[in-house]
Protein backbone atom coordinates (compact mmCIF):
# COMPACT_ATOMS: atom_id res chain seq x y z
CA UNK A 1 0.00 0.00 0.00
CA UNK A 2 1.18 3.52 -0.76
CA UNK A 3 1.08 6.21 1.93
CA UNK A 4 1.59 9.90 1.17
CA UNK A 5 3.47 12.04 3.69
CA UNK A 6 3.33 15.83 3.33
CA UNK A 7 6.39 17.81 4.43
CA UNK A 8 5.79 21.55 4.81
CA UNK A 9 8.16 24.27 5.97
CA UNK A 10 6.77 26.53 8.73
CA UNK A 11 8.70 29.77 8.30
CA UNK A 12 7.54 31.28 11.61
CA UNK A 13 8.60 28.27 13.70
CA UNK A 14 11.58 27.50 11.42
CA UNK A 15 10.72 23.79 11.29
CA UNK A 16 9.62 21.16 8.79
CA UNK A 17 6.29 19.52 9.67
CA UNK A 18 5.24 16.05 8.50
CA UNK A 19 1.59 15.00 8.34
CA UNK A 20 -0.36 12.36 6.48
CA UNK A 21 -4.03 11.82 5.80
CA UNK A 22 -3.15 8.19 5.06
CA UNK A 23 -1.40 7.50 8.40
CA UNK A 24 -3.58 8.54 11.36
CA UNK A 25 -1.54 10.07 14.17
CA UNK A 26 1.46 11.07 12.07
CA UNK A 27 2.43 14.61 13.07
CA UNK A 28 6.15 15.26 13.47
CA UNK A 29 8.43 18.27 13.21
CA UNK A 30 12.14 18.98 12.94
CA UNK A 31 14.42 21.87 12.06
CA UNK A 32 16.21 19.57 9.60
CA UNK A 33 14.59 18.10 6.49
CA UNK A 34 16.80 15.00 6.57
CA UNK A 35 16.18 14.44 10.29
CA UNK A 36 12.45 14.67 9.69
CA UNK A 37 12.62 12.05 6.95
CA UNK A 38 14.39 9.70 9.37
CA UNK A 39 11.80 10.34 12.08
CA UNK A 40 8.98 9.58 9.64
CA UNK A 41 10.72 6.39 8.46
CA UNK A 42 10.89 5.25 12.09
CA UNK A 43 7.39 6.31 13.20
CA UNK A 44 5.33 5.42 10.11
CA UNK A 45 5.64 1.61 10.36
CA UNK A 46 4.61 1.72 14.03
CA UNK A 47 1.60 3.92 13.31
CA UNK A 48 0.58 1.81 10.31
CA UNK A 49 0.77 -1.34 12.47
CA UNK A 50 -1.28 0.34 15.22
CA UNK A 51 -3.94 1.02 12.60
CA UNK A 52 -4.01 -2.74 11.95
CA UNK A 53 -2.31 -2.89 8.61
CA UNK A 54 0.47 -5.37 8.04
CA UNK A 55 0.64 -5.04 4.26
CA UNK A 56 3.95 -3.91 2.74
CA UNK A 57 4.08 -0.11 2.66
CA UNK A 58 5.59 2.48 0.35
CA UNK A 59 6.03 6.04 1.57
CA UNK A 60 5.74 8.89 -0.93
CA UNK A 61 7.11 12.19 0.36
CA UNK A 62 5.72 15.48 -0.98
CA UNK A 63 7.56 18.59 0.18
CA UNK A 64 6.68 22.26 -0.07
CA UNK A 65 8.63 25.30 1.01
CA UNK A 66 7.84 28.92 0.20
CA UNK A 67 9.88 31.95 1.13
CA UNK A 68 9.13 35.63 0.82
CA UNK A 69 11.88 37.64 -0.81
CA UNK A 70 12.41 41.35 -1.19
CA UNK A 71 13.35 42.76 -4.58
CA UNK A 72 16.27 45.18 -4.64
CA UNK A 73 15.35 48.66 -5.58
Amino acid sequence: MNYTVNLVWDDEAAVWIATSEDIPGLVLESGSFDALLERVRFAAPELIALNRSDAPATLTFLSRRSERILADG
